[in-house]
């Protein structure tokens, strides 16, 4: 990254441009984004992971943008046809669109009507009819006849072929048009012919217009889907009336005979070239503005699911539950370590349900077991009551295993587990799932989570490289444990990647335990700039130095031990003692690199080092309700926010399928996204408004459920009933159909 163009991004973002330099210097010299918004706070002014993420995104268009407009520039010039009024055209350019407009009649093409016409001798008629003089076109049309041109017929429509492509190429006309999309245009799309059965998910878009300015995500990606399955046919246009009068105005002169002939090629121009071009740029610009919301929406579920509470450092029994199968059983310890595995059966009414109980009160008291860990999936409930049911006075916990199955099959599960099968992976990942959610969910590409939207219909580079991004945001966010992280939570860490986090791990295992951060340095590969990106979110606890369990990095110790000799006590009297921190005066201790942004986090870090931003996990528990057949209208029930969409939530009530709040339906005030409301893994109370058995669909309110005199749930046993209200079905069905199914094993 070069600071060219800080200015202009700077101008764009609303960043000041002394931030957008200090940011662009130090993607340049290999910073990470996360290294930058923690550690260099003074030089950026404290910019935050979003300001420096935009910083860096808008650097690379305006890289790509100065690019085109240099081959752009070179093309023309090698052509002999760049003039001072041109260039000053390219100069004043600020879009891409813009830069393509000009470059259009100069840009080299497959030959056209109007290049044929041209051959043909019949530019001089074309510029005769546009002057739209008094005279005969046909006429006029008769010396143009040639072995090439048939008869003045022919010679006419050749004139407005090169007439159709000069609208076409006007760049003040393509512009005029594209404001003219923009304000006016509407996305339709309808059924194709014998597609009707087939086709049935998008009834919704059998006969559908919607304008290009309203339209949200989730429809685009849903009309795109069928258009690009051929169930659908998709136009995007204004009124074409509308757009014709734009661009008569423009070239209609007089009412002469000329004028006609004008006025013909001006509609061809618009239906056969500018039409289609424009239609082809707004779906291309809708479907990027699309994936980007639709991506965003996934990021931040995504982050919300990485930043779920941890338990903790637990010895747990982990149970993937089974029916038919059984259910596999695990024992982890509380560095997450497998035990002890063994498979029960709980489900049926016969010995095997004696010989279950025996196997876990047998296990819960040999490995002085702290809390179980069950999958939510197939028969998690069932099994769940059976757990409590053996009353062992353990906290009892139900794990999301979206992605288990892809994790327990994964090269990442083979390697850790070479001698187990995908049973005993997945039900170890679900058991350290609950221990600690971040470390286990990186293993598995974020795709398979179950949190995003449309994720197979978005452009898959940017998705993954948001994803990544995210994952790497969260992982920096809570800070590592050299000594206990696995390769992958390590290869996420600033300024390491996955060759050095195997070097780490092998290091690790050859000698032993880190007892410094400076021991880092002896890993191979790991050098003194991958040193400053990594060791301050990395952290040992209980080393040497106070501070390596600490955030605070290793270029600042100097300056807390000076802060502990003024204080004239020991840097380990220092960590954590809030009296004598309060009689630090920070201000003391800014210099020309350190200012007040860095010693304020560092103040921070003394009062409370190490400490881990993600909530305590609490228990949740469900209404005594197990399959859709149990749900009934007007039932008020606990939940447990599972994904977030532009359209609603969706909510798990303990019945397998998860109901839908539309987004009408969570709060008393208006809110345009559920995100302003809640949050993935929030616990919510519902009332049940629409139960869809054919189609296995719920319909929520939270707002309902807090009505005046609405009873609440009740957190054991049963759900309440409540008053029947008047529920609201706007847009279900429709929100409903666009939601990926989640990946659910």
């Amino acid at each position: 990254m070069h600071t060219t163009h800080s200015k202009i991004i700077a101008q764009k973002s609303g960043i000041a441009e002394a931030g957008v330099i200090a940011v662009l210097e130090l993607l340049a010299e290999g910073a990470t984004i996360p290294f930058i918004a923690r550690y260099r706070k003074d030089k950026t002014g404290a910019l935050d992971e979003v300001q420096i993420q935009q910083i860096q995104d808008e650097a690379k268009f305006q890289q790509e943008f100065s690019d085109r407009k240099a081959f752009i520039e070179k093309t023309i010039t090698e052509q002999g046809k760049m003039t001072e009024e041109l260039q000053a055209r390219l100069d004043k350019a600020a879009t891409i669109n813009e830069l393509e407009d000009i470059y259009l009649p100069y840009k080299p093409k497959r030959k056209t009507k109007a290049q044929t016409a041209r051959e043909n001798g019949l530019e001089p008629l074309a510029l005769w009819l546009l002057e739209q003089k008094a005279g005969d076109p046909e006429e006029e049309a008769k010396a143009y006849i040639n072995e090439q041109v048939a008869d003045a017929n022919a010679a006419l429509q050749g004139a407005r072929d090169i007439i159709a492509e000069t609208v076409n190429e006007d760049a003040a006309i393509r512009a005029g048009m594209r404001q003219l999309f923009e304000r006016t245009a509407t996305v339709q799309s309808k059924v194709l012919m014998g597609q009707e059965t087939e086709g049935a998910k998008y009834k919704d878009y059998f006969e559908f217009s919607e304008p290009v300015a309203k339209i949200p995500s989730h429809r685009m990606l849903a009309v795109m889907r069928g258009f690009m399955e051929g169930i659908l046919k998709m136009t995007i246009a204004p009124e074409e009336e509308t757009a014709l009068a734009a661009i008569e105005a423009e070239y209609l002169k007089s009412g002469s005979a000329a004028s006609d002939h004008v006025k013909k090629a001006i509609r061809d121009a618009y239906r056969r070239l500018l039409q289609p071009s424009l239609e082809s740029e707004f779906r291309m610009e809708l479907k990027v503005k699309s994936d980007e919301e639709a991506i965003s929406v996934f990021a931040e579920n995504l982050r919300q699911l990485l930043l779920s509470s941890p338990l903790g450092s637990k010895r747990i029994i982990a149970i993937d539950p089974g029916y038919r199968t059984g259910c596999k059983v695990v024992v982890i310890d509380d560095k997450g370590d497998l035990l002890h595995n063994d498979l029960i059966y709980v489900h049926e009414k016969n010995h095997r349900l004696n010989a279950a109980e025996h196997t876990i009160r047998s296990l819960a008291q040999k490995y002085d077991i702290e809390a179980f860990a069950i999958g939510d999936g197939t028969a998690g409930r069932e099994t769940e009551q059976f757990v409590k049911g053996l009353k062992l006075d353990l906290p009892v916990f139900l794990v999301n295993e979206d992605g288990a199955s892809v994790y327990s099959a994964s090269a990442t599960a083979r390697e850790e587990f070479p001698t187990h099968d995908v049973t005993v992976r997945g039900a170890v990942s679900i058991g350290r799932r609950l221990m600690d959610p971040l470390a286990e969910l990186v293993k598995i590409d974020p795709k398979s989570i179950g949190v995003g939207q449309y994720q197979h219909d978005v452009n898959q580079t940017r998705l993954k490289e948001k994803l990544d991004q995210t994952v790497e945001s969260c992982v920096n966010a809570v800070g590592v444990n050299l000594n206990t992280a696995g390769k992958h939570l390590l290869s996420y860490v600033s300024g390491i990647g996955s060759g050095v986090a195997e070097n780490i791990v092998k290091y690790r295992s050859e000698n032993g335990q880190f007892a410094s951060r400076k021991e880092l340095l002896k890993v191979p590969r790991l050098g003194n700039k991958a040193f400053e990106q990594c060791a301050g979110f990395l952290r040992i606890p209980n080393a040497g130095h106070p501070l390596d369990a600490s955030g605070v990095h290793p270029e600042t110790y100097t300056i807390v031990e000076q802060m502990a000799a003024d204080l004239e006590i020991g840097l380990k009297d220092l960590v954590g003692n809030e009296e004598a921190i309060k009689r630090i005066n920070v201000a003391k201790y800014v210099t020309d690199t350190t200012g007040l942004h860095t010693l304020q986090d560092i103040i921070k870090e003394l009062r409370k080092p190490g400490l881990d931003p993600r909530s305590g996990l609490e228990q949740f528990e469900y209404a005594n309700i197990y399959s859709i057949e149990d749900v009934t209208i007007g039932m008020i029930v606990p939940g447990i926010v599972t994904n977030l969409t532009r359209f609603g939530a969706f909510i798990d009530i303990g019945v397998k399928q998860d109901g839908l709040v539309h987004v009408s339906e969570i709060s008393h005030q208006y809110i345009s996204d559920p995100g302003e409301a809640l949050k993935l893994n929030d616990k919510v109370t519902v009332l049940v408004t629409e139960v869809d058995l054919p189609r296995k669909r719920i319909g929520l309110s939270i707002k309902q459920a807090q009505a005046p005199g609405a009873a609440p749930a009740k957190k054991h046993g049963g759900p309440k009933k409540a008053a029947p209200a008047e529920p609201k079905h706007e847009n279900f069905s429709d929100a409903l159909s666009h939601l990926k199914s989640k990946f659910k094993r």
